[in-house]
C-alpha cells in the first residue's frame, strides 16, 4: 500500500465562513502508446488556461476560491511550466490547484521529483527504492500535482503517482504496465487545520489480500484524531473516468462512511469530492463508454440533504448509500460550490450548508457564461 506523508502547509481560511470549490469537468481527447497524452496539446492546454484565467480574474465570487480541481490526465507535460507560472504569480494565496498530468516515463518522472525535492523528499526515497529493486525506468506513470499557493505567497509543488491501473494501463508487458505510486499527501493546514488529501480515480478502490487504500486513510485519519482531535476534512479524486456510478464505487463509499464494524472519527465528517472529465471525453483505441462526467460530492448522511432533481443536478443516497450525494451532469461544466462547514442538520445555523454558487458552460462565443439558475430548481 502506498505510505501517507504527513506534510504541513501554510494556509489561512476564514474562521466560521465556507471553503469553495471548482470542479473544471472538462473534456479529455487522449491516445494510447505508452501511456495515455493528449491528442491536441493546444486545444487541451487552451481548455485547462480558459479555466486558469477565470480564476485569476476572480469574476463573480470567484475571488472566494480555495480549491480548483481537474480532470486525471489533462495536463500536457510541455504546459506544466505555463501552469506553474500563472498560479504562482496570478492565482490568490491561500488556493489550491489539483490536476492530472499526462503520462511520462517513471525516468521523466523521477526529474520532476528531484526538480521540486524541497516538497518531495521523503517521496523520492520511495521511488529510488524501486529504482534501485528492478529495471523499470521506462515504465509510463500516471500522476498529478497538488498546487498550494500558501498564505505568503510561496508556491508549494506536490507530486503523486497513481498506484493502481484501470484495465487500458494494466499490461502483460511490465514495460508498458503502468508505474504503481508508492506515497499520497495528506496535507494538514496551518493555522487552519483544514486536512487533506488528492488522489487519482481507481486509487480510491485499490484493494489487495491485506489491505486497501481507503482503509489505509481510514486508519491513518483514525490515529490523527486519537493524538490532535483533528481528522481528515476533505478527500479530491481526480478522475477520468467512464463508470463514475459503478457498484465498486457505492461500495467502498458506503465502508468509508459507514462505521459498520468500528467507530471512524477521523473521516465521519470528511467532504468527498470526485472531480470527473465530462461526456465528451475520447480515448482513442479504448471501446468508448458514455459514462463521464457526474462529478459529484459526498458527504455523512447525518446531514440529510433535501431531495432535488434539476438539470444541471440530483441530490441522492447512491442507491442506499450511508451517505448524502449531489451529483452533477455530464456535460462540460465549470461547477462552482461550498464546502460544508457542518454536517448535521442545525437550526441555529443552516439547514442547507452544501449550496451551488454557479454552474458555468461554453457558450456560442466559446466562452464561459453561467447557467441559468432556473434550471436548479427541482425540488421532490
Amino acid at each position: 500500500m502506498p505510505k501517507i506523508i504527513d506534510t504541513k502547509v501554510n494556509l489561512v481560511f476564514p474562521l466560521g465562513h465556507h471553503l469553495h470549490c471548482l470542479i473544471a469537468q472538462l473534456p479529455n481527447h487522449l491516445h494510447k502508446t505508452s501511456g495515455f497524452h493528449p491528442v491536441e496539446e493546444k486545444q487541451q492546454w487552451l481548455a485547462i488556461n480558459s479555466v486558469l484565467e477565470l480564476v485569476a480574474a476572480g469574476e463573480g465570487n470567484l475571488k472566494k476560491l480555495h480549491f480548483l480541481l481537474f480532470p486525471e490526465s489533462s495536463l500536457p507535460v510541455s504546459c506544466l511550466d505555463q501552469l506553474l507560472a500563472t498560479v504562482e504569480q496570478r492565482f490568490r494565496p491561500n488556493t489550491v490547484v489539483m490536476i492530472g498530468v499526462e503520462h511520462v516515463s517513471l525516468r521523466e518522472y523521477r526529474r520532476y521529483l528531484e526538480r521540486f525535492k524541497a516538497d518531495n523528499q521523503e517521496a523520492i526515497e520511495l521511488v529510488d527504492h524501486d529504482i534501485d529493486s528492478g529495471d523499470v525506468l521506462d515504465m509510463p506513470v500516471n500522476w498529478c500535482l497538488v498546487l498550494v499557493k500558501e498564505a505568503d505567497d510561496r508556491l508549494r509543488v506536490f507530486l503523486e503517482a497513481k498506484s493502481h491501473p484501470f484495465h487500458g494501463e494494466e499490461f502483460i508487458d511490465k514495460y508498458h504496465d503502468l508505474y504503481r505510486g508508492r506515497h499520497f499527501y495528506l496535507l494538514r493546514s496551518r493555522p487552519s487545520c483544514f486536512n487533506f488529501m488528492a488522489i487519482i480515480c481507481l486509487d480510491y478502490l485499490y484493494r489487495d489480500l491485506y489491505s486497501s487504500n481507503i482503509k489505509q486513510i481510514i486508519d491513518h485519519a483514525n490515529q490523527l484524531y486519537f493524538s490532535t482531535r483533528q481528522g481528515l476534512d476533505a478527500l479530491f479524486v481526480i478522475q477520468c473516468n467512464p463508470k463514475p456510478e459503478h457498484q465498486a464505487y457505492r461500495d467502498v463509499v458506503s465502508g468509508f462512511y459507514g462505521e459498520y464494524l468500528e467507530d471512524t472519527p477521523g473521516v465521519r465528517e470528511t467532504i468527498t469530492v470526485f472531480g470527473n472529465a465530462s461526456d465528451e471525453t475520447l480515448l482513442e483505441g479504448m471501446l468508448q463508454s458514455t459514462g463521464f462526467g457526474r462529478s459529484s460530492v459526498v458527504i455523512n448522511r447525518h446531514h440529510r440533504l433535501e431531495q432535488v432533481v434539476s438539470e444541471e443536478f440530483v441530490t441522492d443516497d447512491f442507491g442506499g448509500a450511508p451517505i448524502c450525494r449531489l451529483r452533477f451532469g455530464s456535460g462540460t461544466r465549470l461547477l462552482y460550490f461550498n464546502l460544508p462547514l457542518h454536517h448535521e442538520i442545525d437550526p441555529r445555523s443552516s439547514r442547507v450548508p452544501l449550496k451551488v454558487h454557479a454552474i458555468l458552460q461554453r457558450s456560442v462565443e466559446d466562452r464561459w457564461e453561467k447557467v441559468q439558475s432556473a434550471t436548479f430548481v427541482g425540488g421532490i
